[in-house]
């Protein structure tokens, strides 16, 4: 990484430091099964707008530069913009002749021996309990790419701090988030095999599984068998959704992990 990319990196870093350390406590488990000296992939669950910060808190304080997929049109926000570039952040193009571009800059991340961030839900989850719902492929394409390990992240309690959709902060009273690193995920079976769809899927389907896994250990709770698919709910697959999901949602009343807004222009 370029002296200038690092030090705009470490200034970035400590003003987000400063005040992640002031909106919420922290507790970080399973911080020896971060790979070291090696680039590897983190994909962690995606329930609040601010869990980027979250992930990325944790990863630079392990001296891990951590280098998220975001869709291309946050590089052109005058503020935003600056700092992912700056920071070297990879845009995202949804679809297009740029859409595979991503990749190859995630691919030259890997190979420098940092760390590539991918929500593998493509945006915030639509479940309404805020369970990892169905996973895209862009990880298990880069995996199978590379070789890389893919390791899940999962966090808990940021979502009481900004909830999904949320327009302000939550400061009092003082919330703690909780942040579990897991073991990589095995995807040996899948070694030298092609990037077709099948194989893609699978691939997302174990990522997702552990993830939810992780996710279930930390809430102390079981997701729902049935893993929330947008698609048949008539929602977007990325973007803010207009409709809620469940029968109680469009009911009017509020689960208990609701932010209760439906706004367009996803921040993910």
């Amino acid at each position: 990484m370029k002296l200038s990319t690092r030090m705009f990196f470490a200034t970035v870093a400590g003003i987000a430091r400063s005040a992640i350390n002031v909106l919420m406590g922290k507790e970080w488990y399973g911080l020896d099964r971060l790979p070291v000296d090696e680039g590897f992939i983190v994909v962690p669950n995606h329930c609040t707008e601010i869990d980027p910060i979250v992930v990325g808190h944790l990863l630079y304080n392990q001296r891990i530069m951590p280098h998220f997929l975001a869709k291309d049109g946050l590089f052109n926000t005058p503020i935003l913009g600056t700092a992912l570039r700056g920071a070297r952040q990879i845009p995202v193009e949804r679809s297009g002749a740029g859409a595979g571009k991503s990749l190859v800059v995630a691919r030259e991340v890997l190979d420098a021996g940092n760390a590539v961030v991918i929500y593998p839900e493509g945006t915030l989850t639509r479940d309404p309990e805020l369970w990892p719902m169905k996973g895209r492929t862009g990880a298990a394409r880069l995996a199978l790419a590379t070789g890389a390990k893919v390791v899940p992240v999962v966090h808990w309690g940021a979502q009481e701090v900004f909830p999904r959709y949320g327009k302000g902060v939550k400061i009092f009273p003082r919330k703690k988030v909780k942040v579990v690193v897991g073991h990589p995920v095995d995807l040996s079976a899948f070694a030298g095999k092609s990037a077709d769809k099948a194989t893609l899927e699978a691939m997302t389907d174990v990522i997702m599984r552990d993830i939810t896994a992780l996710l279930e250990t930390l809430r102390g709770e079981k997701a729902p068998a049935q893993r929330w698919d947008p698609s048949a709910h008539q929602q977007s697959s990325h973007g803010r959704f207009e409709e809620r999901g469940s029968a109680a949602d469009r009911a009017g009343k509020k689960t208990k992990n609701d932010a209760g807004t439906t706004e367009k222009g996803d921040l993910t």
